[in-house]
C-alpha cells in the first residue's frame, strides 16, 4: 500500500469510522474546472481567515475547509448540489470528499 494510500486510509477511518472505501457514483460528474483564485473568496469578503483550501470538482470553486470558521467548501455544496472536493494547493494531500455519499475517496 503506498504512503497515500495508507494516510487515506487513517483519514478515512476518522472521517466515516471505516478504513473500507464507500463507492461513490458522483466520479463521472469531475469536471476539473480550473480555479482562477488562491483564496477563499468568501473568508477575504469577510476579513477572516483560512486553515486549508478545497476545490469543487465541477465548478473549481475554491473555499475553505471543515476546520476554518465558516467552511465555504461545505456551504458551496449545500448551495449547488455539486458533491466532490479535493484539497487545493496543500501538500501531502491526495484524495477526493464527497459529501453526497460521506466517502473519502482514492486520489484519481
Amino acid at each position: 500500500m503506498s504512503a497515500s494510500r495508507a494516510f487515506n486510509a487513517l483519514l478515512r477511518l476518522a472521517w466515516t469510522g471505516t478504513i473500507k472505501e464507500k463507492p461513490c457514483s458522483h466520479l463521472d460528474g469531475i469536471q476539473y474546472a480550473e480555479a482562477n483564485v488562491d483564496v477563499c473568496e468568501e473568508c477575504a469578503e469577510l476579513g477572516d481567515r483560512w486553515v486549508h483550501l478545497r476545490i469543487c470538482l465541477t465548478c473549481g470553486h475554491v473555499g475553505c475547509c471543515s476546520s476554518s470558521k465558516h467552511d465555504h467548501a461545505l456551504q458551496h455544496y449545500q448551495q449547488t448540489g455539486h458533491p466532490l472536493i479535493e484539497p487545493y494547493k496543500q501538500s501531502g494531500m491526495d484524495w477526493i470528499w464527497c459529501y453526497e455519499d460521506n466517502a473519502l475517496l482514492s486520489p484519481r
